[in-house]
């Protein structure tokens, strides 16, 4: 039989677990998956955490099954990507005590705590929120001191896993972006960040940059996993940022990356900062490389729900197909998207439709308003960056889940009235993208296709729906305020 090589990636996003194996062509060749196990701490208004322990037992045994559909493949190399505001908390054993997704909100209280605004965004390249991982720990020290007081470090959530598969703590730098901790224009932890907040500098791990290796693979894993063991780990990085690995994007090119939240990135190779705040700057994956971001938040997600709700028991094509035989759109959503600057802040929102009920109102009407949000919102947030940092070309990346939706897809090619580039694997882009970090980092011919399928706008397009759904945003965003 013969063998391929590849690489074993695990990937940790919001709402579920993956694990999969691809090989150095980037050909996904098995992944399974796991919903994540939430715990809600009652001391905080909004809160979410997870048991580590829990989390590892989900990553190794979706991996032994990945590794059992996967006899063909002889693993060089293992990496890691994942939400990119979550954290794992490490007490002095280096035993992983607790886990704070990006979901968790329990520093929202103190979020206007901190004046120095102007300091931390030209530090950081982001306002303070309770999105980011300072604030967590905030939060965690003012109502939770017992395990405050048991924190000897923390990682991202990537980079947990690595150190539990090579015993090696660092943090990845597209991940310490996320802290409000690490300064984004000298790529460095920011001593000045961490008095801000209050938070021991000694927390902080050494920086490793994506793609760098920890070593071999811990041998009672090696073991367990029954993989060699002279299989390295290797440093992965944001999902976000891998995703855009996996387009082959240069400098100054402008990626959509459409998942549970949908950022809008412009790579550039000198750092910029806003003065008006209007935009993030991440860390990339290479060092000089940064990326200027703009992020509606939760759409993906909400897409997901609502087939759920409306086709459970059909597939996604059933549904892309009804909404493709819809003549008009006979209902405009305001699903949260547009409502508040916090992006994960709840709101109240809802659909507007014609009254009396028309006729041919159907089940597809209520999921396509929720496709046009989501371009639409889109748009909405390149024009925005757009204010930020210039961008002329003719074309931008797309890659993502949500992407498996031409009806989204050709949405937002006429909205941007930009072509549409949607690379090969671009459905599973963050593990698409770990094979090409693994693949520069073992120095592995990089045998990863470049071809990608075009999405052109349609040159008659008009925006009055476009208005028409930046009109109802405006409406229920002042009925949010009447309600505060």
């Amino acid at each position: 039989m013969n063998k391929e090589s590849g690489y074993l990636v695990f990937d940790i996003g919001t709402g579920n677990v993956r694990v999969a194996i691809v090989t150095t062509s980037g050909e996904v060749v098995s992944i399974e998956r796991e919903d994540i196990h939430y715990l809600t701490e009652t001391l905080y208004p909004d809160s979410r955490y997870f048991l580590p322990d829990t989390l590892w037992e989900q990553v190794i045994r979706l991996a032994k099954k990945v590794i059992k559909n996967s006899p063909t493949v002889t693993i060089k190399g293992i990496t890691s990507t994942s939400q990119r505001q979550g954290i794992v908390l490490l007490d002095k054993s280096g035993n992983s005590f607790i886990g704070l997704p990006n979901i968790d909100n329990r520093g929202r209280e103190w979020e206007q705590d901190y004046l120095e605004r102007d300091l931390i965004y030209k530090t950081t390249g982001r306002l303070p929120s309770a999105l980011f991982s300072a604030l967590k720990l905030v939060g965690l020290k003012k109502r939770q001191p017992a395990l405050w007081d048991r924190i000897a470090s923390f990682t991202s959530i990537s980079d947990w896993i690595t150190y539990k598969l090579s015993d090696v703590l660092v943090y990845e730098p597209s991940q310490a972006t996320e802290t409000l901790l690490y300064n984004v224009r000298e790529q460095t932890w920011s001593k000045e960040m961490c008095e801000q907040f209050d938070i021991p500098f000694h927390f902080l791990p050494e920086l490793k940059w994506s793609g760098s290796i920890l070593g071999h693979i811990i041998p009672s894993l090696a073991e367990e996993l029954e993989v060699n063991k002279d299989v390295s780990i290797i440093v992965g990085g944001g999902d976000s940022q891998l995703a855009i690995e996996s387009t082959f994007a240069k400098t100054n090119d402008m990626i959509i990356i459409s998942g549970t939240t949908t950022p809008i990135c412009k790579m550039i190779d000198e750092y910029k900062g806003d003065e008006e705040k209007r935009a993030w700057t991440n860390a990339h994956t290479h060092k000089n490389r940064w990326l200027v971001e703009t992020n509606p938040g939760i759409t993906g997600l909400n897409y997901q729900k609502l087939k759920n709700l409306f086709y459970p028991n059909e597939s996604y094509q059933q549904m892309e197909y009804e909404i493709s035989q819809l003549d008009l759109v006979e209902c405009v959503a305001a699903l949260g998207i547009y409502l508040s600057d916090e992006k994960n802040a709840s709101k109240k929102g809802g659909f507007i439709f014609n009254a009396p009920l028309a006729q041919d109102l159907s089940r597809a009407h209520f999921v396509a308003a929720a496709l046009w949000e989501i371009a639409c919102t889109i748009r909405l947030h390149f024009d925005q960056i757009l204010e930020v940092t210039p961008f002329d070309l003719p074309y931008v990346w797309g890659c993502g889940g949500g992407f498996q939706s031409e009806q989204l897809a050709q949405f937002i090619a006429n909205l941007l009235q930009k072509e549409l580039r949607i690379p090969n694997g671009f459905s599973q882009a963050s593990v698409v993208g770990a094979a090409v970090i693994c693949n520069q980092a073992l120095g592995q011919e990089n045998l990863i296709s470049k071809d990608y399928k075009t999405i052109k706008p349609d040159k008659n397009h008009q925006d009055n729906r476009y208005s028409e759904w930046l009109r109802t945003q405006h409406f229920f965003s002042e009925m949010n305020s009447t309600l505060n």
